[in-house]
């Protein structure tokens, strides 16, 4: 069994650019996921009723995660599907965790 391979992989999210390791067969789900997030949190900020890119963060994640909720509870998100986002979403979670520790 071969290991894949690592690679550093950039994306933006409100005009700032972050990396994030990711495997070659998953890069295109990572830009996805970023391209998605990077449209819920433009739309908050652009409603005018947040402030912050930390609060408008945490309100794209509370909405994307309202809304995959509803889905699994609908039956119209599988169980693979459901541990993907999840994957997907402890990217975002290290993402954002990098915004709160200083530039050294």
């Amino acid at each position: 069994m071969s290991q894949q391979e690592v690679k550093p992989v950039s994306f933006y999210i409100l005009d700032k650019q972050y990396q994030a390791a990711c495997p070659d067969d998953e890069k295109d789900a990572l830009l996805a996921s970023a391209h998605f997030l990077d449209m819920k949190m433009r739309e908050i900020r652009d409603s005018g009723k947040v402030v912050g890119v930390e609060r408008i963060a945490v309100m794209a994640a509370l909405n994307i995660a309202h809304e995959l909720l509803q889905n699994q509870k609908n039956g119209q998100v599988s169980d693979e599907a459901s541990s993907t986002i999840r994957h997907l979403q402890d990217r975002i979670d290290t993402v954002l965790a990098s915004l709160d520790k200083p530039a050294a």
